[in-house]
Formats: C-alpha cells, sequence, structure tokens
C-alpha cells in the first residue's frame, strides 16, 4: 500500500470496501462507500431526522406545525378540536350569489354586474339594456351594428 492513510472503510459492516471519497451520511454521519451512503442502503437508525414531513388537517387542508418529538396526530387532532377554521355544521360561502334580473334567466354572477340605466342585476349575456330589456333611463340604444 502506498497511501495507509489516505481514505476511508465505508462503515457498513458487511462491506468494510476501503473508500477514497467516502460519502457521509446527514443521519448518523459515518462514512459510506458510494453503494451504502443513502440511509435506505445502510439502514440508519436516525433516517427519522431527516424524513421531516408537515401533517396536513384533513378538514381544512392546512399544514400543521409539529415540534420536534411532538406526536402527529396529538398536534393535528388539538388543531381541529381549536384553531381549524373548517366547522362541519358550516356551509360552505357561495361563489355565485348575483342572480340575473332578465326574467326567465337563472344564471348567477361572482361579480355583480349592474346596469347603468336600471340599476338591475344581470348576468354577462343580459348585461346590455337591449339584451335584458331596460325600460328605464333615456331613449332605447340602437340595434345597429
Amino acid at each position: 500500500m502506498e497511501f495507509p492513510d489516505l481514505g476511508k472503510h465505508c462503515s457498513e459492516k458487511t462491506c468494510r470496501q476501503l473508500d477514497f471519497l467516502p460519502l457521509e451520511c446527514d443521519a448518523c454521519k459515518q462514512g459510506f462507500c458510494k453503494d451504502h451512503f443513502t440511509c435506505a442502503a445502510h439502514k440508519c437508525p436516525f433516517a427519522f431526522r431527516k424524513d421531516v414531513q408537515v401533517p396536513v388537517c384533513p378538514l381544512c387542508n392546512s399544514p400543521i406545525p409539529v415540534e420536534t418529538g411532538g406526536v402527529p396526530d396529538v398536534v393535528v387532532g388539538e388543531h381541529m378540536d381549536g384553531a381549524c377554521k373548517h366547522h362541519p355544521g358550516k356551509k360552505k360561502e357561495k361563489i355565485f350569489t348575483y342572480r340575473c334580473s332578465k326574467e326567465g334567466c337563472r344564471r348567477k354572477e361572482m361579480l355583480r354586474v349592474a346596469c347603468a340605466e336600471c340599476r338591475g342585476s344581470f348576468c354577462i349575456q343580459h348585461r346590455h339594456p337591449q339584451d335584458h330589456g331596460c325600460t328605464r333611463g333615456g331613449p332605447a340604444a340602437s340595434t345597429v351594428g
């Protein structure tokens, strides 16, 4: 051996290969060869440190932070009991709330589309005075063009 102090042996007990560029495991900080440096390859006992996942509330779909060493199920349960924005008895907010004032039309819009002449609320299809038969205001708008 020309360079006895160069490199390290793989920390995997079944391998012990001499590696001149050993890779260090992020969790257990031991040196491994290219075949065993992943946590799964050497069955790292500290892999849970790297596998950090944030639980999500099943009701309001928001992430719930869990302190180190905390039990995610308990923290999510406490959130659901107290700070959760979703209430089972509460109905969802309606998005399409502005119903068209044109007789026979059942369409609804998210934003209010008001006629400048009669001040009625209409859908996009009936928004112009000639489209909803507006009778208030000045002379009827021209239908040419």
